[in-house]
């Protein structure tokens, strides 16, 4: 899909003119990444929002003790992300990386702060795109009180599973101990109950879902 389309397709983009649209995708220039590379630390300075072409990329805090990394957010294709920057003038306030082979379209700010001025209307694709990370956030912060780290672990695994049954594990197990919230030993002793149980079968990174209902209602 072109850039253009695949930005017209965000929240952040949703009301914008399509040669506006066009005009801002033909000011961005692709990045092409490999497993690991970094696009920003927290604390950087800003200039450009970012649109996932192909791959994933995660968004991640750092424990500045251990520097142990946390995701807070899986980036997949036609995903925006790095806008936070441009609305406030402030540093990245996380990182992102390249889970896998990754081509992420970078957009500098200017031409977008620009266009958000000429026509103030299209901030409510602003709103709409910040009220979902607000959504986000609230359910994390529900899980972290509600669940305990089993739920949680049932819940991530069923929401990287995207409804399949047999699927591949998109992150390493320290980066589900991450998106989880705990530490990687226990994230890895939920999933041997669930094996223990028969809801769950797993071979390295690939994990075929046994019992489906089951893990639902674990993750609730």
């Amino acid at each position: 899909m072109a850039h253009d389309e695949l930005l017209a397709r965000t929240e952040f983009f949703g009301d914008a003119p399509a040669d506006l649209v066009r005009d801002l995708a033909a000011k961005g220039s692709e990045l092409h990444l490999i497993r690991g590379d970094v696009i920003f630390r927290e604390g950087d300075i800003a200039d450009a929002l970012y649109l996932v072409v192909s791959g994933r990329i995660a968004i991640a805090i750092a424990n500045p003790i251990d520097h142990r990394e946390t995701v807070v957010a899986l980036m997949d294709a036609g995903d925006l992300f790095g806008e936070m920057a441009m609305l406030d003038d402030g540093p990245r306030s996380a990182l992102a990386r390249a889970l896998e082979p990754s081509t992420v379209l970078a957009i500098p700010f200017d031409p977008v702060v620009g266009a958000f001025r000429s026509d103030p209307g299209l901030l409510w694709g602003v709103t709409r795109l910040l009220a979902q990370r607000l959504r986000v956030m609230d359910e994390a912060l529900a899980d972290s009180v509600f669940l305990d780290v089993t739920g949680r672990t049932a819940k991530r695994l069923l929401e990287l599973s995207e409804d399949r049954d047999e699927f591949q594990l998109p992150i390493t197990q320290e980066e589900l101990a991450g998106l989880v919230g705990a530490s990687r030993e226990r994230v890895n002793k939920a999933i041997a109950s669930f094996i223990r149980l028969g809801w769950l079968d797993q071979h390295e990174r690939r994990y075929v879902i046994l019992r489906r209902d089951a893990l639902e209602l674990r993750a609730r």
